[in-house]
């Protein structure tokens, strides 16, 4: 558990914005509560698209989270003035190691971005010839060992920098794969279960080899304890999503890490341009935002927004059990959306309707409630809604199961 002494105290230290945000920063508060008013004009109503109460997760195709008032007064600062950039990510870089207690870090452009500059970095390192090469990997180590169970559609992240995935099952399997090729062992933290190689095996085996290693925790926040987990048990590479539970901007994230593989990956970064990181861009004010994001995250009172988030999933869970034939299943996945979740399922002989046939009505509803699921069950979350909204999705939930 990260001691909050210790978050305090680094806290206390003069931040990059100064005083610009006043003791806002500081406060500890739910994250959502804090949540920017509307500005006097419409622009999704202008737009012709609907907003929607969001019972399902931070999705990108859901725009992820709401930023506090505190990130998006920081964005809005940092459109005031201009600067250096390439001095704002070493700023920014030094205060996100220290409150992260790690050797460095930088701001990306989400985890994808980092997962990519970060194995360019390491493949490059500060070499600016091979930096250009890029994605001709010729002469370069250009293998990346992974577990098979891992092999999902974001890896495309890894190969955009020409690297080439190796993929595995067993620790021994690995040992054989590693050859003078073999650039970097990378790790997704969503699957541990679905993986033979465990975090502190996978580690030692990059350790003993002299590879370096790189975990995807995309979305693991919470914990917060993750934030310093991963570098402490020896990853030298760890990537977050920003626009998650940071609650910072969407297309931000975080790589922590050695600060000699980090300073490789800012090579292949704006404002250079020859590299194939340059449409991976962070400007002034996401850079800003995530900082901010990341000091209210921490300062965060982690127990009581647990417990909000158990009373709001119980209170739609007891709502649709009072309809007749309705089961529910609450659960907390153990990596990745590590959050209180809801499973509604019923017996259609008794509630006729199908779980796909609901999900549309709660979307097509006013207000819109936007869910996951499948053809069996709908899946909830509350951790994106803004408090209270949990009671309408709570009502509307029951009349749909009502309904028919």
């Amino acid at each position: 558990m990260i001691s909050r002494r210790k978050v305090l105290k680094s806290l206390s230290g003069v931040p990059v914005l100064g005083g610009l945000l006043g003791a806002g920063i500081l406060t500890p508060q739910l994250a959502h509560a804090t949540l920017t008013k509307p500005v006097a004009r419409n622009f999704f109503k202008e737009l012709g698209l609907r907003t929607f109460i969001n019972a399902a997760g931070t999705y990108t195709s859901m725009t992820g989270s709401l930023m506090p008032s505190e990130v998006t007064s920081a964005i809005t600062y940092g459109a005031t003035e201009y600067v250096n950039l390439d001095e704002l990510h070493d700023k920014v870089g030094e205060r996100i190691a220290e409150l992260l207690h790690c050797e460095y870090a930088t701001v990306s452009s989400g985890a994808f971005g980092a997962m990519t500059i970060g194995l360019a970095g390491v493949i490059c390192g500060m070499d600016e010839e091979k930096v250009a090469q890029l994605p001709d990997t010729t002469g370069l180590k250009n293998e990346v060992i992974i577990q098979e169970s891992h092999n999902i559609g974001y890896t495309h992240a890894l190969t955009n920098t020409g690297a080439k995935l190796v993929r595995v099952k067993t620790a021994e399997q690995m040992e054989k794969a590693i050859n003078r090729n073999t650039a970097m062992l990378w790790f997704l933290n969503a699957n541990t279960e679905e993986g033979e190689i465990k975090w502190g095996e996978f580690v030692a085996i990059g350790k003993k080899h002299n590879i370096p290693t790189f975990i995807d925790c995309a979305a693991d926040v919470p914990p917060v304890e993750n934030l310093f987990k991963f570098t402490k048990l020896g990853f030298d590479l760890v990537a977050f999503s920003g626009g998650k539970g940071l609650r910072g901007p969407q297309s931000a994230g975080l790589l922590l890490g050695k600060r000699k593989y980090i300073e490789a990956a800012r090579l292949h970064t704006p404002p250079r341009g020859t590299t194939i990181g340059r449409g991976m861009k962070v400007n002034k004010e996401e850079v800003l935002g995530m900082m901010v994001a990341l000091e209210l995250y921490l300062q965060r009172d982690h127990k009581k927004e647990w417990e909000l988030w158990e009373s709001q999933i119980k209170l739609i869970s007891d709502s649709a059990l009072s309809v007749e034939g309705v089961q529910t299943e609450i659960h907390v996945p153990p990596h990745a959306n590590h959050v209180p979740s809801l499973r509604v399922r019923w017996n259609q002989n008794r509630v006729n309707i199908s779980p796909a046939e609901a999900r549309k009505k709660l979307m097509d509803g006013h207000p819109a409630i936007s869910t996951v699921g499948n053809d069996k069950m709908i899946g909830i979350t509350t951790w994106m809604m803004v408090p209270g909204q949990e009671r309408i999705v709570a009502n509307r939930l029951k009349e749909v199961l009502e309904s028919v």
